[in-house]
Formats: C-alpha cells, sequence, structure tokens
C-alpha cells in the first residue's frame, strides 16, 4: 500500500471534532472583526469631514457645496468631499464637539443596548440573531456613506444613523463569545482567547486601510464598503454558523478526563443511545479478580456542569473504599474531594441545560467579580476607544500627516493591541491571575501614555514605536476582561452549572465597558480644543481608576495562591 501524502496524513491527524472547533474558531473570528471593521471609518474620515480652508476661499462664503462671492452669485460648484473646508455641518469652528456627538451618539446606544442584547440573546437561537444584526448593521454603515453621493449636510441624519447603528451592532458580542465558550472549555482559555480576541485589532486595521483608500477622493465608499462586508459575513453566518457541538452531533468538550494511563478497573460499556457509562470495579473478597458492582442494589444521584450531565449509581456497599489516586481523578470538579465507587452515565448536554432557566439581571450582578470587572472594564474601554476613534486625527495634526496616511500609521496601535491581548492571555493561563494580570498592564500602562504624548511631537520613527508599545498595554486588560475573565465569570462556581448565564455575564461586563467608550470620545472631543495633553492626562487618570477598581481582587489574588479555577463550573447535584 502506497504511503499517504504528508498533506492528506496531516488532516486525518486531527479528529472530526478538532476540525469542527477550528471551523468554528475561524469562524466567529471573522465575524467579529467585520463588526469591527465597520466601526473604524468614522475616524479615518474625521479628517475628511473637517479641513482647513484656503486663504482664497475665505472670501468667499460655502453654502452647500457651493463657494458664493460677496454678491452672493455662486462662481461655481465642487464635490462636497473636494473642497478645502470640509463637509457641511462639520466645516464650523464647533466640529470637533460635533464629531464627538457622533461617537457618543453611537456608543452610547452601543452600552445601553448591550445590557438588553444579552439577556435577548440568551432566549434566541444565537445564528438568527447574529445574522440579523449584521445584516441590520451593513444597511445602517451604508446609509452613513449614502449621505456623501445624497448630498445630506443634515446632522441629525447621521446621529440617528450611529444610533441604531449602535444599537444592532450589540447582538455580535454575547453571541460570539457564547458560542466560541459552547464549543471551548477552560483549559488554556487566556490563550485560546488572547489569541482570538485579535479580532478587534485585526479589523480595525482592515477598517482603517479600506475607509483610507477612499477617505480622500470618495469618502462615502469608506462606510459602504465595509457596511457590505459586514452584511455579506451575515448570510455566512446564517449558512456556517453552529451554535453548539451538540447540533453536529460533536462531542462537547470534556471536563472529566481519563489521566493516562487507564486504571485497569475502570471498563467503558454501552449505555444506551450511544452515551457510554463509566463502571467503576471493585475488589470482590474471595474472588480473584475484579468483578463490577452489583447493580441490584443501587441507588443514582445526578450531575451538571453545564457542559456535561453525569449519573453516578452509587452501589449499596456498607464498607465502600476509596479508589486508588488515579481513578479519584476522574470524576473530580476540584481535584481535591476524593468519591467512592460509582456506575456513571454520561447523558446528552441538552438534559443538563433544558431544566434551567436563564439567570436575571440581578443575579448576574451577584456573582462574585462581576462588578469590579466591569468597572475596571468601564475606564479601560474608555481610554482604548479614545485612541480607536480620536487617533487617526490626533497623527494628523501632530505629525501633519493627511488622513490616508494618519489612518495607515493609526494600525500599528491595533498591532500592538494583538500582542498584547495574546501576552495578557498567556501570563494569566500561566499565574492563574486575570485581576493580577491586568492591574500590572493598567500600571505600565498610565507612565507609557505620558512618554508617547511627549515623544509622538519628536518625530515619526518615534510615533511608531510608541504606538506598538502603548497598544500593546492598553488593548491587554481589555481584551482579557472581555474574553477570558468573562467566560471565567459565566461559569462561577455559585451559578451551580447553569449554562444560560455565560450570555448575561458577558453583556453586563462588556456593556459597562461601553459606557466608558462612549464617555472617552464625548471627552476627548470636548478637552481636545484646550490642547492634546490634557486628552492624555485624562486617558492617564482613566488608567488609574481601572487600577483600583482592581485592588480588592489583586489582593485576594495573591493572598490566596492556587488554581483559579477550582472556583469554576463544580458538579450541581439534583
Amino acid at each position: 500500500m502506497a504511503r499517504l501524502p504528508a498533506g492528506i496524513r496531516f488532516i486525518v491527524s486531527f479528529s472530526r471534532d478538532q476540525w469542527y472547533r477550528a471551523f468554528i474558531f475561524i469562524l466567529t473570528f471573522l465575524l467579529y472583526a467585520s463588526f469591527h471593521l465597520s466601526r473604524k471609518p468614522i475616524s479615518i474620515v474625521k479628517g475628511e469631514l473637517h479641513k482647513y480652508c484656503a486663504p482664497g476661499k475665505k472670501d468667499g462664503v460655502r453654502v452647500n457645496g457651493q463657494s458664493q462671492t460677496a454678491g452672493g452669485v455662486p462662481t461655481h460648484q465642487l464635490p462636497d468631499n473636494e473642497t478645502d473646508c470640509g463637509w457641511a455641518p462639520f466645516d464650523q469652528d464647533n466640529y470637533q464637539q460635533l464629531l464627538g456627538a457622533l461617537d457618543y451618539s453611537f456608543l452610547c446606544a452601543y452600552a445601553v443596548g448591550m445590557y438588553l442584547s444579552g439577556i435577548i440573546g440568551e432566549r434566541l437561537p444565537i445564528r438568527y440573531y447574529l445574522t440579523f444584526g449584521m445584516l441590520a448593521s451593513g444597511t445602517f454603515t451604508a446609509l452613513f456613506g449614502l449621505g456623501y453621493f445624497y448630498n445630506i449636510h443634515s446632522f441629525s441624519f447621521y446621529v440617528v444613523t450611529q444610533i441604531i447603528n449602535g444599537l444592532v451592532q450589540t447582538t455580535g458580542w454575547p453571541s460570539v463569545v457564547t458560542c466560541l465558550s459552547n464549543w471551548f472549555g477552560k483549559g488554556r482559555r487566556g490563550l485560546i482567547m488572547g489569541v482570538w480576541n485579535s479580532h478587534t485589532s485585526v479589523g480595525n486595521i482592515l477598517g482603517s486601510l479600506i475607509a483610507g483608500y477612499w477617505v480622500s477622493t470618495c469618502w462615502g465608499l469608506s462606510f459602504i464598503v465595509p457596511g457590505a462586508i459586514v452584511a455579506a459575513m451575515g448570510v455566512v453566518c446564517f449558512l456556517f454558523l453552529i451554535e453548539h457541538p451538540k447540533d453536529i452531533a460533536c462531542s462537547p468538550t470534556l471536563v472529566a478526563r481519563l489521566p493516562p494511563p487507564v486504571p485497569s478497573d475502570l471498563c467503558l460499556c454501552p449505555a444506551g443511545d450511544d452515551w457510554p457509562v463509566l463502571r467503576v470495579t471493585e475488589q470482590i473478597p474471595g474472588h480473584g479478580g475484579h468483578a463490577p458492582c452489583p447493580l441490584t442494589q443501587q441507588h443514582s444521584k445526578s450531575y451538571e456542569n453545564g457542559t456535561h450531565r453525569f449519573r453516578l449509581q452509587r452501589p449499596a456497599v456498607p464498607d465502600e473504599k476509596l479508589l486508588d489516586p488515579e481513578t479519584q481523578c476522574l470524576l473530580l470538579s476540584d481535584g481535591k474531594r476524593p468519591i467512592r465507587q460509582n456506575h456513571v452515565v454520561l447523558l446528552p448536554a441538552a438534559d443538563s441545560g433544558s431544566s434551567m432557566a436563564a439567570i436575571s439581571f440581578t443575579g448576574a450582578l451577584k456573582i462574585p467579580g462581576v462588578v469590579e470587572f466591569s468597572l475596571c472594564l468601564l475606564f479601560a474601554k474608555l481610554v482604548s476607544y479614545t485612541f480607536l476613534f480620536w487617533l487617526p486625527l490626533y497623527i494628523t495634526n501632530v505629525d501633519h500627516l493627511d488622513a490616508q496616511e494618519a489612518g495607515e500609521l493609526s494600525t500599528l496601535f491595533d498591532v500592538g493591541g494583538i500582542f498584547g491581548g495574546i501576552l495578557a492571555g498567556v501570563v494569566s493561563d500561566r499565574l492563574e491571575k486575570r485581576a493580577s494580570t491586568c492591574g500590572l498592564m493598567l500600571l505600565l500602562a498610565a507612565p507609557t501614555l505620558y512618554v508617547f504624548s511627549t515623544v509622538s511631537r519628536m518625530g515619526l520613527e518615534a510615533t511608531v514605536g510608541m504606538l506598538l508599545l502603548s497598544g500593546a498595554l492598553v488593548s491587554g486588560p481589555y481584551a482579557l476582561i472581555t474574553t477570558a475573565v468573562s467566560a471565567d465569570l459565566g461559569t462561577h462556581k455559585s451559578l451551580k452549572g447553569n449554562a444560560h448565564a455565560l450570555a448575561t455575564v458577558t453583556a453586563i461586563i462588556d456593556g459597562t465597558g461601553s459606557v466608558g467608550a462612549a464617555l472617552g470620545p464625548l471627552l476627548a472631543g470636548l478637552i481636545s480644543p484646550s490642547g492634546w495633553n490634557n486628552v492624555f492626562y485624562m486617558l492617564m487618570l482613566a488608567d488609574a481608576c481601572a487600577l483600583l477598581f482592581l485592588i480588592r481582587l489583586i489582593h485576594k489574588e495573591l493572598s490566596c495562591p492556587g488554581s483559579a479555577t477550582a472556583d469554576q463550573v463544580p458538579f450541581k447535584e439534583h
């Protein structure tokens, strides 16, 4: 028989379940990257919406794209994107406040909608809910760009478009986090979600490049093209997204795993409906070997952890002995308490979740750590989104670059964010201390922002280096809290295995963070007329506040060393 080609050997080396998990990882990555891709154009186009009037134009009055002489007779008409004064109404002296109001309207709607989105998302099929959100988001993103082609100069038109777009975009985050958590367990969660969360930076980079390509010639396409991409990904979501492994007969993520090698007193026996029984055998006095535990005298209890449900059939043997250490680890939720001989029946995951109601909003707030991490994210996201919406304009003003060049340079901040998110995940996995990892990066971020504000005025080379470093330190805590921390808290031991809590917890944390995301760009628009240094002082203060809210959790982690995973996903007894 001929030897299989290397490519085929690579393909068959992975199981069917592994290929499906890789597919869901990539698909959800691309879906949410497209959301961020559609948020970036507004920051790129700001430099084009307002441009300083050339000296030769100051003696004329520009009205709706026409240049008029003092006598009121129009001399010529230029396309609005080609004038030197910008696009009305953003061509006035209060343009920074108007642009800040656009950011605020989007992000405020996003923050309010996020609290409702998680609750709604838990009660609807994820695939339909996410598809609707992506199609609607694509429509309203493109609608903003149509204002260019239809010569719309009404400020209310752009504000209303931003508000509706912010509301429909809230469907994305709880949906993709819940879907990913259904497919992946807690092992190396920080690393996996750190890599996955780089979709934020990848989407920002692609959005900057796409919007920058048309910003100087036809800024309407800077919105229409990203909107079309989001809508197209919504169709892909409808056709290919698989919400849960059980939907395609994949095995759920294993929590209780057989330690290698399998002890000799365990055997895998059929239990009907393709669900196995792990039958634990014991030494029967007077017999030469192992015999099955008697099935005639036993009582059973059911346990579940949100993904699996186990039925433990306990033999009624008066002098039950503890199993050997390896066998004891088989069904432990924390690896510490021994168990006795049982018959274990693994039941479908649907049984475990169907009888549990979705968690309430107040119930999610009572989970330890949710309030602290939510408030921390409020200030961390304030810093991150201020950079997202105002960095290109800052670079334009400080380094005197045009809108396209500033947009391309600003992508370095997102490149740094990719490495920062992955680094935060790896470190928090290794140390098993999420709050301490966030605290360290926040502590380093504040002085880095001060250095950035000083060094960026010294030349382009210094700006490049500080953009990468600032992006890593600013985006690291934000990425860790919105992914691994949210998933950890959504499977906290106080939930007793309720798998329906994850979307609500994720929405509360990200929704609170989005309040900061709304405030940051608004404050930047109000403060920047007094000088960009004051904006950076505001960002440093926000980092200090974010660190302050984690002090209690950091103290708890450092004073109680050990695995944090023991606080997650215990078995719930029925």
